[in-house]
């Protein structure tokens, strides 16, 4: 199955998910007036709320390339992202509210009750959550979809606000009814850590960040791999998008013609270009004995650094491949 129908099935399952959480929530703490369900059942309103976004911003980035996308519409994700994030902020703040109010309170501890259906669909929670979690995370790596990998995030974490709100609800009904709204603050934050940690991860494509150091290294091996290639420089790789756009130079021998500089230019675009996390290359190519090799080219050193070896800072004649 193509990406875009891949990324799409992903979208309207997880859409599906959260709905069917929230409508079970909502009922058992209809049923229980527990504030740890409460708080969940808010998380997986704000959840079905932001799939929606998802689910419309991946129909909108697996469109095809058009006159004025000649690229595609990829570069849309890290927006659906940070709709991701404004709404797990929202719920967050909504749930920490509840709890702190509740702990303020000046008038008897809630009672609770309905003990197991609160229970019964807190583990369920958990278990579908983390099953949502290890599927999204999955096809948004082998897909480059930063939009699913912000909504894996969100699934992990809600595995781990299912089980503070299920600690809430054992130990209201264990005679201790203040940790119920003591688990509804801590179901707070936990919501609030995914969306400060979407916002993280999705900000460097946003304000065209360099890749990590391996994928640069990869880079620049690729180009020096070539036979012919003597050396480059001015190598910069930068995200557009959740994609790399590549810039560099590369050095020949000064004597091949015309033909053989282009062939060489664009066996080294391909190698590069069949990096998974790459999609535009831009190679420029110059005669080696102008000696624009800079000893100090981040690049390469970055590239060395990351073999774990010492920095090669010899003139270009010392390091022809």
């Amino acid at each position: 199955m193509d990406r875009r129908a891949t990324v799409r099935r992903v979208g309207v399952v997880i859409l599906s998910v959260n709905l069917l959480l929230a409508v079970a929530k909502a009922i058992v703490w209809h049923l229980t007036g527990s504030l740890a369900v409460g708080s969940e059942a808010v998380n997986s309103v704000a959840d079905v709320a932001y799939s929606a976004v998802v689910v419309a911003g991946l129909f909108l980035t697996t469109q095809p390339p058009d006159f004025e996308h000649p690229h595609g519409h990829e570069r849309i994700e890290p927006f659906v992202s940070l709709f991701v994030a404004a709404g797990v902020f929202v719920a967050g703040i909504a749930v920490a509210y509840s709890g702190v109010t509740a702990l303020l309170s000046a008038g008897p501890p809630r009672t609770v009750t309905g003990g197991p259906l609160a229970v019964g669909v807190l583990v369920a929670t958990g278990a579908v959550k983390l099953l949502l979690y290890r599927y999204c995370v999955r096809v948004g790596r082998q897909r480059d979809s930063p939009a699913l990998v912000a909504t894996a995030l969100d699934n992990r974490n809600d595995t781990f606000t299912a089980l503070a709100a299920l600690i809430g609800v054992l130990g209201a009904a264990a005679g201790y009814p203040m940790l119920d709204p003591l688990a509804a603050v801590a179901v707070s934050v936990g919501i609030l850590y995914t969306g400060y940690e979407i916002v993280r991860d999705n900000v460097g494509y946003l304000v065209g960040s360099a890749p990590p150091a391996d994928l640069r290294a990869e880079i620049l091996d690729r180009a020096l791999s070539h036979p012919e290639v003597r050396g480059a420089h001015d190598v910069v790789a930068h995200y557009v998008g959740p994609e790399v756009d590549v810039s560099l130079h590369i050095e020949v021998e000064g004597e091949r013609s015309l033909f053989e500089a282009h062939d060489i230019e664009t066996e080294v675009v391909e190698s590069i270009r069949a990096i998974a996390a790459v999609d535009d290359v831009f190679v420029h190519v110059d005669p080696k004995e102008l000696g624009e090799w800079k000893e100090a080219d981040d690049a390469r050193i970055a590239a060395e650094e990351a073999d774990g070896a010492e920095p090669d800072v010899r003139p270009p004649d010392a390091v022809d491949r």
